[in-house]
């Protein structure tokens, strides 16, 4: 028999979080058809791109670094993609030319941050800037059609036994990044990395080089996620992104990844991500103006922060 007092239940709050709001919009927006296949459905095709950069940025605090550029990659990424779709009709070089710009953008990140020890924080405010002027630059402000039915079926609006594509994606890469952290010496080393960078040096591991991976690692996630936006929107935008900052750090920190390094979990920033966005999703249905909704989100986002925040500390 299991014995309650044994169990850490710091380790649940966010799936016992995430029931309770869901219970709670069920039962108030029942009848507004919270509940329906189709919202349901709508809600994971609103968040599998909130959800494949909170994997990348759970690599990322868990090393206790930051990376504040990767909603401009989302953007770079999404309109490298659909030029070069836009001008060869080629969907496997428009992938890899939007996956390879926004790898390229961390590769840069991860070399001044491991290598040239400047912060993190810097490194990729700075880099935000960069990379938004030069997505306004190409585009000259304008978005980039798409009108390959099979990208947009691949990428965003397709449906497979009635299971969107999306949630798909969002399955295979939390899949793949719970088994990367949690199977893989490369997340012994991640982990390693940001509980005690000195031990894990004087243990032989190249901490510099794993920064750059994790960074590398985070900005391909976002390019990944600014492909899947281009997909389901059927067009790129220099604005791609811009908004997700907030979301996705919230996302990770209330599925339990530490903001100072040594922890991470890659399924509870998926559940993060799901739930911000059934609380989006629910302030909708409320039928909420959008600076009440904008004001109501940010007071549960801080609340649910600062619960797992004094959790964690306990």
């Amino acid at each position: 028999m299991v014995n309650m007092k044994n169990i850490n239940w710091n380790d649940y709050i966010i799936y016992i979080v995430f029931v309770a709001i869901f219970v709670f919009f069920a039962i108030t927006l029942g009848d507004k058809g919270f509940l329906s296949t189709q919202n349901l459905m709508n809600i994971i095709r609103q968040t599998t791109m909130i959800g494949i950069m909170a994997v990348g940025v759970t690599f990322v605090l868990s090393t206790a670094e930051i990376d504040l550029s990767f909603g401009s990659i989302v953007a770079l990424s999404a309109i490298v993609c659909a030029i070069v779709l836009e001008n060869t009709d080629n969907i496997v070089l428009s992938v890899f030319a939007g996956l390879a710009a926004g790898t390229l953008v961390g590769a840069i990140n991860g070399f001044f941050v491991g290598y040239v020890n400047i912060p993190s924080f810097l490194v990729t405010l700075g880099m935000t800037g960069i990379v938004a002027g030069i997505s306004r630059n190409i585009t000259d402000l304008r978005s980039i059609p798409i009108d390959n039915d099979t990208f947009s079926f691949i990428f965003g609006n397709g449906d497979v036994a009635n299971i969107s594509v999306l949630s798909i994606w969002l399955f295979s890469v939390g899949v793949i990044g719970a088994l990367l952290l949690n199977k893989t010496s490369f997340g012994r080393q991640v982990l390693a990395t940001g509980g005690n960078m000195l031990s894990a040096i004087y243990t032989g591991i190249n901490v510099s080089r794993i920064k750059m991976q994790v960074l590398m690692l985070n900005a391909f996630l976002a390019a990944l996620a600014g492909i899947l936006y281009a997909g389901r929107l059927e067009g790129a935008r220099y604005t791609l992104g811009e908004n997700d900052l907030m979301m996705v750090i919230a996302a990770v920190i209330i599925g339990g990844t530490s903001l100072f390094g040594g922890k991470g979990r890659i399924i509870g920033s998926i559940i993060g991500a799901l739930l911000m966005g059934i609380i989006n999703n629910g302030l909708i249905l409320m039928a909420l103006s959008v600076d009440h909704q904008m004001i109501l989100r940010g007071i549960i986002i801080i609340l649910a922060v600062t619960v797992m925040m004094k959790t964690e500390k306990k």
